[in-house]
């Protein structure tokens, strides 16, 4: 299977990665309650999916989760106790353990050794955690993914493990009770147990994730073939805002690129990111920030929104994003199909460059029907001049109002190319030439 295509530069772009980071996506969705959950997230960010199937078999999961209101009732200490446990080493044959087990017990009671109490809370929090897991198991009986749990269903079916059924977290072990079960979940099942923490870790960021779609109000996309070549996403928003504006995108092969104009603070930026966003979530099959979205899969998303220099090679902020254009047509003109987003190109140079760069650019992409792009920009000739070119250009812009010389700024997609010119009447408002004490020339 192809694996999705992106690169750091679009990772940073849409703030996706992160687990330090407050306002990454990623941290938005790490509600997570154990360590293998955690990193069984950042995979699945890492790794979106390029096949509809998996990407709308993962969706029908976490929906299923979501309508269950399934929960872990355990706490993330108990979790790591119990992980400690079931991934250390095996252990030998019975009676081994037993004398084992002894000589940790003497050892606690003459030097206040803690090995034994160690072993004993491992345990413990083993069979809480793994009678927990039995537990939602017996609650998933039309689960949509059925093949997923049956090899743990094997595990807790066996006689030997019947003990947990009846496992409550306050159940003092005896001496025995300690032994054999030591030996039943690290020796005799210990292969097994890896099993039953892989599992947990999957139902772990299901109901994280389902948690987090629940509670922002996000929906699950629907995802087709490739072929279908179609986008559509209504109410789209970005995730991480609570009071983002909606707006509906559409894509066809037909109507494949988005240009995109308005003032600087009117909103595009945050508009294309939130696109980018949802479409990197939904190859992910993770819910997304939209009323209703379904869309065909693409082998890559490439953004450039914010470009970078580089002086340690001497790298100029224009000459940074004419590498980021180079880099992205390369691999448009591979064949592959892909989302690409370009915010304000060519922003380092001076206007006249920057029309015709973007023009140019502009109309080479847009002869490769193959891919969806957004491309804004506030010099709105250039939209003018795109109009004599091919019909599969769609052209909307992000309004500014004015209320005397004070801008307000709708953040709706309207028809059509931005026609404002406010950009000295902001200037003015703020009173700049006052504070440096002249007028306007």
């Amino acid at each position: 299977m192809n694996s999705f295509m992106t690169d750091k530069q679009t990772l940073e772009d849409l703030n996706l990665l992160g687990k330090f980071k407050p306002q990454s996506i990623f941290s938005l969705f790490n509600q997570v309650r154990t360590s293998g959950g955690e990193r069984l997230l950042e995979k699945m960010f890492r790794n979106p999916l390029t096949d509809h199937r998996d990407i709308n078999r993962r969706s029908d999961v976490f929906r299923y989760f979501q309508r269950k209101g399934i929960r872990f009732s355990l706490s993330s200490s108990l979790f790591r106790e119990a992980e400690s446990y079931l991934t250390a080493s095996a252990g030998g044959a019975f009676p081994m353990i037993m004398l084992d087990m002894i000589r940790k017990k003497i050892a606690g009671m003459t030097v206040r050794d803690e090995q034994f109490d160690r072993l004993l809370t491992g345990i413990t929090a083993a069979a809480t955690m793994l009678h927990e897991l039995s537990r939602l198991l017996d609650q998933l009986t039309d689960h949509p993914q059925p093949e997923e749990l049956e090899p743990v269903r094997k595990i807790f079916a066996d006689k030997r493990l019947q003990w947990l059924k009846h496992w409550h977290s306050g159940h003092r072990l005896s001496f025995m009770e300690a032994v054999r079960y030591h030996y039943l979940l690290r020796r005799v099942f210990g292969a097994t147990m890896e099993r039953a923490l892989d599992l947990a870790y999957h139902i772990d960021v299901y109901i994280a994730v389902s948690n987090v779609a629940d509670t922002r109000q996000l929906s699950y996309a629907v995802a087709f073939p490739k072929e279908d070549g179609v986008f559509y996403a209504s109410t789209l928003r970005h995730p991480g805002l609570s009071n983002g504006v909606p707006n509906t995108v559409s894509f066809g092969y037909d109507k494949n690129l988005l240009f995109l104009t308005g003032a600087n603070m009117a909103g595009k930026s945050t508009l294309m990111k939130a696109f980018g966003i949802a479409v990197y979530l939904a190859h992910m099959g993770f819910p997304v920030a939209a009323g209703a979205m379904k869309f065909s899969v693409f082998d890559g998303l490439f953004t450039s929104i914010n470009v970078p220099d580089d002086i340690s090679v001497g790298y100029s902020h224009f000459y940074a994003e004419v590498l980021r254009v180079k880099q992205v047509a390369q691999e448009v003109g591979k064949g592959y199909n892909l989302v690409v987003i370009f915010d304000e190109l060519f922003k380092g140079t001076n206007v006249k460059d920057a029309y015709d760069a973007t023009l140019s650019v502009t109309r080479a992409l847009a002869a490769y029907r193959n891919c969806f792009f957004i491309i804004s920009t506030h010099i709105v000739e250039v939209g003018e001049a795109l109009q004599q070119t091919g019909d599969n250009i769609v052209f909307k812009y992000m309004p500014t109002l004015m209320t005397g010389n004070v801008p307000r700024y709708t953040y709706l997609l309207a028809n059509g190319i931005s026609s404002d010119r406010q950009g000295m009447s902001i200037i003015e408002n703020e009173g700049i030439f006052e504070l440096l004490g002249t007028g306007k020339s």
